[in-house]
């Protein structure tokens, strides 16, 4: 193209507006520091009650015991702030990847910069496949096409002249343009749009809320109990500092540490495995979120579609009749000169992404019109708002041949048609339209080389050809994710830019159950109140704003919806954040998408998104049922802790006991819970119900029924042997025996809810015998090793106590069964 003659800034002009105004981002990077991240993870009331509980160690207990578990809460948060410093990292690796370069003018020459170096007063010079790094206004254009899809969900190129507005983000698709900045960073469209985000806060997740609710009871329960037990048993022994070691191991058992330690470690290894399948968990808490969403809110372009047109119809001559004209095999001669005039009408390098499909066809059926001697492309006839196609005019074996593609109607007028073939041509581009397909008419012309070309298209005497169809085609994975989302009870809803018509087409195409499309337009026309209906009962959204989007995800929150929602583009930034859980295309998303949202597929493969919910229900059933496990194993070391103070026995459990128990059984056992594969019937049922509770009333009714008879049998056996006259020493010992190998054994039966003997040991994972053994390996030691005995205020048991005690701990498994079976009930929400 003739660019005029422009200085651009000089070099000294643009170091200070680079100075004065800051970079060309959206924002400042969000990038934690590892400070920053440790202080967020270790503020986490969770953890700071574990801390709280090492502390009160140190001040009362012994050193030990305090070390012990405050080293367990250091590697807990350890783990935490890996994972979170290698999201970061990602995320940052990411945004290096996408981030664009741009060609100023400075001083009078082109050079090529950093997009983030671009500033106020620069010249761009745009070519095809170019980023635009910031808003202006075009200074001159040369058949300028954009694809805005990123800013408006708008999958069509839009043509651009002299003195149109461009859009940072956007890309060239087609010709080249000379633009002047007039804004950059914050103060482009792209940046207002993720200034916005600052003003919505992250959605919390529900499981997060219910399991600080209820470690905060548990806690303060506890914290209560334990002071009333020091009290009675100042009261009734008058020993101070033994009513502060007997409160403080009440207080213990009864501390909720192993309910924030549960979702660390499940959330933590299902973020491990997405990863594997190329999942980014930005926030762990989403995964469960995730498994209980009610609805997903997609966007069309880019998410449900490649965002990459293909040719799907080639209809020739006038005829309505379109029985025939989709591509399902070997090209008729009508479909074949069609296709091959309009590669004659495309560019030889194409960025239009319907002349790359009309090529990428070509080469598939061999049609290689251009590349053989002889072919000469000598004049090109521009694509104008006036007149919407473009002709190509070229030499070819002494032969003079124009082609031209563009709107139906533009190109038939060029034919001068009779009325008649006209309306015919009318009512099949109108029919391909309804089906959501991008219609082209397209023609040919004899030229004789000798002539003068025309000055104008309509200087040609065109034959009409037929028409070309296309469509940005949906991904293959779609449909069958789709209807794996809607057999799961997840309701889909397609919220786009793009035509209703298409919109609606796609939608079927996909599954999604529509029979109309509301666009923006109606929508900006709606109360609160008729907005809450639409959101509620209708699933495709065409020609939505920006605003709108984040408008039906609020709506569909206030109507107790679990909302997880889908995109790439900058325009859909707000809504994955206001979203419950949002999930960013990572492959060809914006930065500004990727840091609104909680998950990010890295291959942007709709199938992910299933996978990500299967996840998110595994982790949320096997996490019941560890929480399950953990207070059935709580009740017995409460009540080994209190029932010897109240009947006057000697104290059997101090703090380094439970310190044991907590930290060999029950963090194990959370891992040996998250490995369970879990029931194949996870996707055939509805998502949890906002209100429902972690645990359900037969769920922690079998709890507790499980912890009384662990407590009975060890309390029992210590009343028993204490009565027989054994020292307290072996006696404690013995008890403590009863007590760790019912604990252990209870994985068995509480790794699922179903009441069969066979789901004992069906799908064992390897992991769950590796815990058992080790527990009563550590058993072993603590109370046969002498020296490692008298650490835990223990004697080694003569052989045929002890032996007596495993098997008392044994028997205890066939009775946690049948309980289960007991206060089982087909339709138990907790079953599995």
């Amino acid at each position: 193209m003739n660019r005029p003659e422009r200085a651009g800034l000089d070099a000294a002009t643009a170091a200070r507006r680079l100075a004065d105004e800051g970079p060309n981002e959206v924002g400042p990077s969000r990038r934690r520091s590892l400070l920053a991240i440790l202080r967020d993870v270790a503020s986490e009331p969770m953890f700071l009650l574990l801390l709280g509980a090492g502390t009160i160690y140190l001040l009362v207990g012994d050193r030990f015991e305090a070390m012990v578990l405050t080293g367990f809460v250091l590697l807990i948060i350890g783990i935490t702030v890996l994972q979170e410093r290698r999201t970061d990292n990602t995320l940052a690796a990411l945004r290096e990847l996408s981030s664009p370069r741009a060609l100023v003018l400075r001083d009078g020459r082109p050079v090529r910069i950093a997009g983030r170096e671009v500033v106020r007063g620069d010249v761009l010079l745009l070519g095809e496949g170019d980023r635009v790094p910031a808003d202006g206004h075009l200074l001159d254009a040369h058949d300028l096409a954009l694809d805005e899809a990123m800013l408006t969900g708008e999958s069509l190129p839009v043509a651009k002249s002299a003195g149109d507005t461009v859009s940072a983000g956007t890309l060239v698709v087609q010709g080249q343009g000379m633009v002047l900045v007039d804004a950059t960073g914050a103060r482009t469209d792209m940046g207002r749009i993720g200034q916005s985000l600052d003003t919505i806060a992250p959605q919390s997740s529900p499981l997060r809320a219910e399991m600080a609710r209820l470690t905060r009871r548990v806690a303060l329960a506890g914290g209560m109990l334990a002071g009333a037990l020091s009290l009675a048993y100042w009261v009734l022994r008058g020993s101070l500092p033994d009513a502060l070691l007997a409160g403080i191991a009440l207080a213990m058992s009864l501390l909720p540490q192993e309910f924030p330690v549960i979702m660390i470690i499940f959330f933590a290894f299902a973020a491990r495995r997405l990863a594997r399948q190329q999942v980014l968990t930005r926030r762990l808490d989403a995964i469960e979120t995730l498994g209980e969403t009610s609805v997903l809110c997609v966007d069309k372009t880019g998410t449900l579609t490649r965002n990459r047109m293909q040719v799907v119809a080639l209809h020739p001559g006038p005829s309505p009749d379109l029985a025939h004209c989709a591509i399902s095999g070997p090209l008729s001669p009508g479909q074949a000169a069609l296709l091959h005039h309009a590669l004659l009408a495309s560019e030889t390098e194409p960025h239009d992404p319907m002349e790359k499909a009309i090529h990428e066809l070509a080469a598939r059926v061999g049609d290689a019109a251009r590349a053989g001697p002889g072919w000469q492309l000598v004049r090109e006839y521009e694509l104008s708002p006036a007149l919407p196609a473009m002709t190509h005019g070229w030499h070819a074996g002494g032969a003079g041949i124009a082609a031209v593609k563009g709107a139906p109607e533009a190109v038939a007028a060029l034919c001068r048609l009779p009325a008649d073939a006209a309306r015919q041509i009318a009512q099949a581009a109108a029919a391909l339209a309804g089906r959501g397909l991008r219609v082209l008419g397209v023609a040919r012309a004899g030229h004789d080389p000798a002539l003068p070309w025309p000055d104008t298209q309509q200087g040609f005497a065109f034959e009409w050809l037929g028409l070309l169809a296309l469509a940005d085609p949906l991904r293959e994975d779609v449909p069958a994710a789709i209807a794996e989302c809607l057999r799961a009870g997840i309701r889909v809803v397609m919220i786009t830019g793009d035509h209703p018509r298409t919109a609606l087409a796609i939608a079927h195409e996909a599954g999604i159950p529509a029979t109309q499309a509301l666009t923006g337009a109606e929508l900006a026309a709606m109360d609160g109140d008729r907005l809450a209906r639409a959101a509620r009962e209708l699933n495709v959204f065409a020609r939505v704003r920006p605003e709108q989007k984040l408008a039906l995800v609020e709506s569909l929150k206030r109507q107790s919806e679990v909302v997880a929602m889908t995109g790439d583009g900058v325009n859909d930034a707000p809504a994955l954040k206001a979203a419950h859980i949002g999930i960013a295309m990572g492959q060809r998303g914006t930065d500004v998408a990727r840091e609104a949202g909680a998950l990010v597929l890295l291959t942007d493969e709709f199938q992910s998104i299933v996978q990500a919910v299967r996840a998110g229900r595994r982790t949320f059933a096997n996490m019941r049922q560890a929480l399950v496990y953990t207070v059935a194993v709580h009740l017995p070391i409460v009540a080994l802790a209190a029932l010897p103070l109240l009947s006057g026995l000697p104290l059997l459990l101090a703090p380094l006991h439970i310190a044991f128990l907590e930290l060999v059984i029950d963090p194990a056992c959370s891992i040996v819970f998250e490995a369970e594969e879990g029931d194949g019937k996870l996707m055939q049922q509805p998502p949890r119900r906002p209100g429902e509770p972690l645990l359900s009333a037969r769920s922690m009714l079998q709890s507790l029924a499980w912890g009384a008879l662990t407590a009975c049998a060890a309390f029992g056996s210590y009343a028993w042997l204490l009565a027989s006259g054994r020292a307290p020493e072996a006696a404690a010992a013995c008890a403590f025996i009863v007590l760790v190998t019912g604990n252990a054994l209870l994985i068995l039966p509480g790794r699922s809810a179903r009441p069969e003997w066979r789901a004992l040991w069906t799908g064992l994972p390897k992991v769950s015998l590796g815990v058992i053994a080790g527990t009563l390996a550590a058993l072993w030691l603590v109370t046969q090793v002498e020296a490692v005995a008298r650490l835990f205020r223990f004697a080694p048991p003569d052989p045929p106590a002890g032996i007596a005690s495993v098997l008392a701990g044994v028997a205890l498994l066939p009775l946690f069964q049948l309980t289960k079976r007991m206060l089982s009930a087909p339709a138990d929400p907790a079953s599995r």
